[in-house]
């Protein structure tokens, strides 16, 4: 087992490694284009299903309370929380839905769609995408795989971040790395270092 360990947390850096190298520009980038969004009176909506739902979750909290600076509230909303529209939406019309419908409500040109996706091949993802697409509004995934590096998602998404790992778990641990520095790099040039 203590190999089993070794090796994981190996293959985990590997990954992580291996993802900065080929995206580091692309990360600035999106940190640029959220700070952009907020200072501009727009709002990040971030999506995903499972493991990824959960991400977009985390990500909205790390933006409206606090990552490391104590400062402003950010607008940031996961669409994968309110029970009762996901249901309803599954429910009445479609699962591939739940996401659209919901960037129809809420979003606007002046707001960033943030999918997260590890194949970026999640139908409701995908579908999500292009409607923000449609609406004028920054479309982003963060993906993984090396086969269809982005999946999907790449054919309707300004920027997509790729994780070049077949394995779950570390594509999902990488997504988790790149949230963190996000907030830390948005909150530094919003906020400074305070």
């Amino acid at each position: 087992m203590k190999t089993l360990l070794s090796t994981n947390l190996i293959y985990s850096i590997m990954a992580k490694e291996a993802f900065v190298k080929e995206a580091a520009d692309d990360i600035l980038r999106l940190t640029e284009w959220i700070r952009e969004v907020f200072e501009d009176g727009g709002k990040l909506l971030i999506f995903g299903n499972g493991g990824s739902a959960a991400d977009a979750q985390h990500l909205a909290a790390e933006f409206v309370n606090r990552f490391l600076i104590n400062r402003r509230p950010l607008p940031a909303l996961a669409l994968t929380t309110d029970t009762s529209i996901l249901t309803s939406i599954a429910n009445d019309f479609s699962y591939d839905l739940v996401f659209v419908k919901q960037i129809q409500a809420l979003g606007k040109p002046e707001d960033l769609a943030l999918g997260i996706s590890t194949s970026g091949n999640s139908v409701n993802v995908v579908k999500a995408m292009e409607t923000a697409r449609a609406i004028g509004m920054k479309t982003v995934a963060f993906t993984g795989g090396t086969t269809r590096p982005g999946g999907d998602l790449a054919a309707v998404c300004d920027l997509v971040l790729n994780v070049p790992s077949d394995s779950t778990p570390h594509i999902q641990e990488t997504h988790l790395w790149l949230e963190h520095v996000i907030c830390e790099i948005v909150e530094k040039q919003m906020f400074g270092t305070t």
